[in-house]
């Protein structure tokens, strides 16, 4: 396929869009093009309603081999005759800002990881909300295995925080790979499937998602990542105190309780 469309993007379920890593011969390795178009359908769907959840796959049998090694491109806002260093941290400051437009969209975004997902695409899926693999999958954290420190896209953050700090370490500085059982074991991701059903089952799980209130969605995600910075647990507590007060103020919350009376699905209207 061309790197025309570096992404694709359908909507297979009301409210569920699916976007598709698309650079199959490349094992959907992120170059300039590629990384454009997720901040672009990303910022599209930031504060959009309609979108309930979000899917992201890789087209053929890698999710994300990571950074093209043949080249990445350059990033807009380059100027001629930019030094190493300034282009250098202009094109790392475009693949990391992926983690702030995950984590500000208010859709929950989950990674249906489908084979290899290495360096940067290894945080790719750390940076969504919940990710389902296939049987076939397997993560690398291969920065350091060229010459780079594995502190990178977020990975030093994330990483420990949901598997701890040794089990990162020793992963991040050996730089060897975890496949799906072990990914399991250690709580990396939520569930291994078969390669046939892994998409099926992360759309159901998108649909499970659609089905609540989207601002009560919403607080959830952004207060569940807000807390892992928390300083302490009152200050959780607080935060989850004021947020819980907000959606109790909404329509939504109202048409959920009445609904629940009257034994029939709620429907939400994000207001």
């Amino acid at each position: 396929m061309s790197d025309a469309t570096p992404i694709l993007t359908e909507r297979p379920r009301p409210g569920i869009l699916l976007i598709r890593l698309n650079r199959p011969d490349e094992l959907n390795a992120m170059n300039v093009d590629l990384i454009d178009a997720l901040h672009e359908v990303l910022a599209e769907v930031r504060d959009d309603s309609t979108t309930r959840a979000i899917v992201l796959t890789g087209e053929g049998r890698a999710f994300c081999a990571g950074l093209d090694l043949r080249g990445y491109g350059i990033p807009q806002g380059a100027t001629e005759g930019e030094g190493r260093a300034q282009l250098g941290l202009r094109v790392q400051k475009h693949i990391a800002g992926l983690v702030d437009a995950f984590r500000g969209a208010r859709p929950p975004i989950i990674a249906a990881v489908n084979g290899a997902a290495a360096g940067g695409g290894m945080s790719l899926a750390l940076m969504s909300d919940i990710r389902i693999v296939s049987e076939s999958a397997v993560f690398h954290a291969a920065f350091i295995r060229r010459g780079l420190s594995n502190c990178d896209i977020g990975m030093s953050w994330l990483l420990p925080r949901m598997i701890g700090f040794s089990r990162a370490a020793q992963i991040m500085l050996t730089g060897r790979s975890i496949d799906a059982a072990e990914a399991e074991r250690i709580g990396l991701v939520s569930s291994v499937e078969p390669v046939d059903k892994l998409l099926d089952v992360a759309l159901d799980t998108a649909g499970a998602i659609a089905q609540n209130s989207p601002f009560g969605v919403w607080m959830t995600k952004e207060v569940m990542w807000s807390n892992l910075e928390a300083p302490s647990m009152r200050a959780a507590i607080d935060l989850e105190n004021r947020t819980q007060i907000l959606s109790s103020l909404t329509r939504d919350h109202k048409e959920a309780v009445v609904s629940f009376l009257e034994k029939r699905p709620p429907a939400f209207q994000n207001h």
